[in-house]
């Protein structure tokens, strides 16, 4: 797996963490977490893509 798909997956999980504490102590906004899921997609893309 090359660095930048690494990096990529590594902001996808600190974003899934910010994520998930922003929704524990405000409440849930759809907006993040459909955010995430598109994050998430593209990480999965990238390291599908990736030879």
């Amino acid at each position: 797996m090359p660095g930048s798909t690494k990096a990529m997956g590594a902001l996808t999980a600190g974003a899934l963490v910010a994520v998930t504490a922003y929704t524990v102590a405000l409440g849930g906004d759809g907006w993040l977490w459909f955010g995430w899921v598109v994050l998430g997609l593209l990480t999965l893309a990238m390291a599908v893509t990736q030879p």
